[in-house]
């Protein structure tokens, strides 16, 4: 009996650890399991981490490679990286750049998309940025009939001539295709001009130029009212009529823009193909508009055409736009701060 008495505690211990021996297995193995769980979740989180940072910068640099006109950067910045080293030339550059922050509070610009419509885009932009409202003659007439009308009423078929940039478009569809473009030009500039936050034109500039599509049937439709204008003005001239801004005399002037259909043939339809707008022009654009573009010409540092206004006779009520130029050919967006 005594021997059972001692056996039964033993039983029991051995019971014992042979629970805990199955329990502890099983403890291990859950814990493994934790173990496994928690690295392959820290695992998981950390590529999904990496792929949703990947995933934001090519976001970031599809958005900003899209942009035409990039984000405001220092100006003397951009300067110092542009025209590096000692040559005469990149000294005069700098030193234009110098003239322009501390004698005109120009402190940062805007890069805009160094290719054939890039005045196009750096005015209409500012139009469109500061929610400058449509020209008072736009406001009289309705611009989605000016097409039609200069067929129909004036009788220009070579129209059908008309090419669209680096797209050289011509032929019957002209009239529909310069009916987009007018209708994209009315459309946006009237939900922009009409938003009174700033920071909400901002928002919608940074969309439009974003699209190339869209951008391009804005420059066309400007460069169709260039035309317009100069028919106008044409007609005008011939009738001998009231008298006509000295711009248009300056630009029929010319051997190769005499008359509208020479203009829009060795002009106009260049536009965005092979060539920018040209100083001429520029007075014509301001004057259509009906704004004050002043234009800071760096090449031009230190001489009377360093700066200049187009067009030069302008009414007070107008509203002011700037530009930057190196050369006369690719243009960026001066930001003043006092």
């Amino acid at each position: 009996g005594r021997h059972e008495v001692r056996s039964w505690p033993a039983a029991a211990k051995q019971s014992l650890c042979l629970m805990w021996q199955k329990v502890k297995v099983q403890l291990m193995l859950s814990m493994s399991f934790l173990v496994a769980v928690c690295w392959y979740c820290r695992r998981l989180y950390s590529f999904l981490a990496q792929l949703l940072k990947r995933w934001s910068n090519y976001l970031q640099r599809k958005l900003i490679r899209n942009l035409s006109v990039l984000t405001e950067v220092d100006l003397l910045g951009y300067s110092a990286r542009e025209w590096k080293g000692e040559t005469k030339q990149a000294k005069h550059m700098r030193e234009a750049y110098e003239e322009l922050f501390w004698s005109y509070h120009i402190k940062y610009l805007r890069q805009v998309r160094k290719d054939n419509y890039c005045v196009l885009r750096a005015v209409l932009f500012q139009i469109f940025s500061q929610g400058i409202p449509f020209p008072s003659w736009m406001k009289e007439r309705d611009i989605l009939k000016l097409p039609e009308k200069l067929l129909y009423s004036q009788g220009c078929n070579w129209i059908q001539q008309y090419s669209f940039g680096p797209e050289r478009y011509t032929g019957p569809n002209v009239f529909g295709k310069l009916r987009k473009c007018m209708e994209t030009l009315k459309t946006n500039w009237t939900e922009i001009s009409a938003t009174k936050d700033q920071e909400g034109r901002g928002n919608m500039c940074n969309t439009l130029f974003s699209d190339e599509s869209k951008e391009h049937k804005l420059y066309e439709a400007i460069k169709f009212i260039m035309l317009y204008e100069v028919v106008e003005a044409y007609e005008q001239i011939k009738n001998r009529e009231e008298p006509i801004p000295n711009l248009f005399n300056l630009l029929l002037a010319r051997d190769s823009s005499s008359d509208p259909l020479s203009f829009m043939m060795n002009h106009l339809n260049a536009i965005g193909d092979s060539v920018c707008l040209d100083q001429v022009e520029l007075f014509l654009l301001g004057y259509l508009l009906e704004v004050k573009i002043r234009v800071y010409r760096l090449h031009k540092f230190n001489t009377e055409e360093f700066q200049v206004n187009y067009p030069d006779e302008y009414r007070r009520e107008w509203n002011e736009i700037s530009l930057l130029t190196e050369d006369d050919r690719y243009y960026h967006i001066p930001l003043f701060r006092t």
